[in-house]
């Protein structure tokens, strides 16, 4: 996890971090000043440039922290001695409470709509958020499957299917503001069924 640099306490780089979002998405990633994100969050260009180096930085900072909230639960150590079905819940419920919040629905819309005009900063998006969670996740199935928990050729496109029947359409439509982010219940229901699905499709068939 990123850690904050001395003289910035924790909690003053969240608050950063916060009304950096806010003014990114309220403005537009091109629109976006430094000067802006100073005006609603305090601190100075010399602060934020010496910690982030300039506003794809402090953007890419923004998507690792939230990545950061994901991955903690496929830590190696947490993993061990649970099961995976365990393993996959506490993972799908993270990683839909991070893409259903304003944070990260705002990251995705600003990704979306910059793309042409910022390949380098939707190449960042991509390899600080969805990426790493994947390729962990994929980590993780490669040790079930050597356990025999799975049985996949490719653990990489495995986990690629999980992550995509997390985010389903119901991600979908809240990044289109088709309807509000679901409630907890929403969420464990829905994670429940992926889970569900995924391991029923992987598993090894019973010996006749």
């Amino acid at each position: 996890m990123a850690v904050a640099k001395k003289g910035r306490p924790n909690g003053r780089r969240e608050a950063l971090l916060r009304a950096a979002a806010e003014v990114f998405f309220e403005q537009g990633y091109a629109a976006t000043s430094i000067d802006a994100i100073i005006e609603r969050a305090g601190g100075s260009k010399r602060n934020i440039y010496s910690e982030f180096g300039n506003k794809q930085g402090l953007f890419s900072a923004i998507v690792r922290e939230n990545a950061d909230r994901v991955l903690s639960t496929l830590v190696i150590e947490q993993t061990e001695g649970h099961d995976l079905k365990a393993t996959l819940t506490a993972f799908g419920q993270h990683l839909m409470g991070v893409y259903m919040s304003p944070t990260l629905i705002g990251i995705y819309r600003i990704a979306v709509t910059e793309a042409n005009r910022f390949p380098d900063l939707v190449k960042s998006f991509y390899e600080q958020g969805p990426g790493r969670a994947t390729s962990r996740l994929a980590e993780v199935l490669e040790a079930a499957n050597k356990r025999g928990e799975i049985r996949t050729d490719d653990c990489s496109r495995m986990a690629g299917h999980f992550v995509g029947m997390i985010r389903d359409n119901l991600h979908l439509q809240v990044v289109l503001g088709l309807r509000a982010a679901p409630a907890d219940k929403e969420v464990q229901a829905a994670v429940g069924s992926a889970v569900e699905v995924f391991l029923n499709g992987v598993r090894p068939g019973r010996k006749k």
